[in-house]
């Protein structure tokens, strides 16, 4: 089997995992401590089998030829615009395929201990698998295209595992505000897509590579992708989420926000390199953001007293030395770099619990320096203020239009349509008419608002009536009754013809009228 056949199963194996336990989940009562077993077996032998297959492709393409990208299928074609869904078969891209697949398996068995009788523990594995086929897809994706599935898959899982304990409040708190981060950054994304099209005229890495545009159009793309990069991989001013996402299970935080998904906007960095290159302003600027970043981790980090959060922090310390070696134009150190991050920063989340439990004395204390020096101690407490402006300017916007929409739904759209209120309004609605909760029945929970829903309410008790008293009334009367008696006349019907005599007549009948 060629490596392009056997590259395409890589991505599949870990959706195919997540539909199996979903179908298990539904349908064969996979559910608590009993399905755990088959849960966690299933995770564990397919992306067992996503190392092995890594592997043999590798040896592959060591050995053989193998070509440099592989078309899985023609997405689109609408005039000038072709978009393939390309898989990329070079070193870059097998190296940390590799890479994925075997975090993702180490943090799939840590986990099966680890989240023991938790209640989500099914939902838990559904949702690393989807992320395991995001970040696969993300690393062997051969255009800006097929990389945005991935990226938006991941983000979604990156969501979900943050809202893991969705009965707390913070938890779900945390996982908006990463969610609304890094929707900001897709807004770039999708701006540098529309950009390549219109003046490269394709998204394949070697297109936009080799590009040749004015300085300021380079510029345009570079930034609109810059800023995608910034909020996934947590640069300044986007650096708060990450600290955030710690409201996930531990495995979660290796998986996610130590080990892979913080390095998806540096990968993605790295493949576009090229283009960033033409513009001198653009490598400036990635200079000037990876030295914030270095700043605020460093600082920040200082002052944490939890092995998490110091971890977290020194994660975006690291990810912004790898965007200022990009910015000097050191493009293989900040790869190898990348890789070696990923490998050492999920061994350190996964031992975290272990040496949080084997801790003896109290945790270090703040330097001295930082500790008497007011200003710059309130300022790393309270991590540069960057997590109140993205409140003030990001969370609060969004989560308060949000809320008028939801009224405006509320009181315009279903009056005007007539749709049926909530039980709480109605619940409300009928208290204050002196109604107790005891005497409200079920019947009642559909009503309309409005004229409209007023028409609509009385045509559904006119339908209600027919059916309650004609269609369904029991005894001698009703169209029940009707219907049976009509039944017994065709039955009646249908054995005198099929006497002999009257069949004859039929037939006598047909020749008459066809003569």
């Amino acid at each position: 089997m060629s490596a392009s056949t056997l590259i395409q199963f890589v991505v599949l194996l870990p959706l195919i995992v997540a539909a199996i336990i979903v179908y298990s989940y539904m349908f064969k009562n996979n559910r608590g401590e009993q399905g755990e077993t088959f849960t966690s077996k299933v995770s564990l032998v397919f992306l067992s089998a996503s190392v092995i297959l890594m592997l043999m492709i590798d040896l592959l393409a060591v050995f053989q030829s193998t070509p440099n990208s592989v078309i899985w299928y023609h997405w689109l074609f609408s005039g000038a615009y072709n978009i393939s869904f390309v898989l990329q078969i070079d070193a870059l891209a097998l190296t940390t395929a590799t890479l994925v697949t075997i975090i993702a398996l180490i943090v799939a068995k840590f986990s099966v201990n680890y989240l023991h009788r938790e209640q989500g523990y099914q939902r838990f594995f559904i949702v690393t698998n989807l992320f395991s086929s995001a970040m696969l897809l993300i690393v062997l994706s051969g255009n800006v295209t097929t990389m945005f599935i991935g990226w938006e898959l991941a983000g979604v899982s990156s969501f979900l595992l943050i809202g893991y304990a969705f009965d707390r409040e913070v938890a779900t708190k945390n996982a908006n505000q990463a969610f609304i981060t890094n929707r900001i950054g897709d807004i770039g994304f999708i701006m540098g897509i529309f950009l390549s099209f219109s003046f490269v005229g394709g998204v394949s890495w070697l297109e936009l590579g080799q590009s040749q545009l004015q300085p300021a159009l380079g510029a345009a793309i570079a930034g609109s992708f810059l800023l995608a990069i910034m909020a996934k991989s947590a640069q300044v001013p986007f650096s708060p989420w990450i600290a955030k996402a710690l409201e996930g299970p531990t495995p979660s935080s290796a998986i996610f926000y130590g080990a892979l998904m913080v390095h998806a906007g540096i990968y993605l960095l790295i493949r576009l390199e090229p283009l960033f290159a033409q513009s001198v302003l653009m490598m400036i600027l990635l200079v000037v953001i990876g030295t914030l970043t270095v700043f605020y981790g460093y600082l920040s980090g200082l002052v944490q007293t939890d092995v998490k959060s110091n971890l977290s922090f020194s994660t975006t310390v690291q990810t912004g030395l790898m965007v200022v070696t990009i910015g000097l134009g050191f493009v293989e150190v900040a790869t190898v770099h990348m890789l070696l991050h990923m490998m050492w920063r999920s061994y350190q989340f996964l031992h975290a619990p272990a040496i949080m439990h084997q801790m003896t004395r109290k945790t270090r204390q703040v330097q001295a320096n930082i500790f008497k020096n007011n200003w710059l101690f309130t300022a790393a407490i309270q991590r540069f203020w960057l997590d109140q402006i993205g409140q003030w300017l990001l969370a609060r916007p969004t989560n308060a239009l949000a809320k008028d929409f939801k009224f405006f739904e509320d009181h315009f759209i279903a009056r005007i349509t007539g749709l049926p209120a909530k039980l709480d309004f109605m619940l409300l609605n009928n208290q204050s008419k002196g109604v107790s909760l005891s005497q409200i029945s079920l019947n009642d929970v559909g009503f309309g608002r409005g004229l409209a829903g007023k028409v609509m309410e009385k045509i559904a008790f006119i339908f209600e009536w027919f059916e309650e008293n004609i269609i369904l009334k029991a005894g001698g009367e009703g169209l029940v009754n009707f219907i049976s008696r009509i039944g017994r006349y065709l039955l009646q019907i249908d054995i005198l013809l099929t006497q002999p005599r009257y069949l004859l007549l039929i037939i006598m009948a047909t020749f008459v009228v066809v003569l």
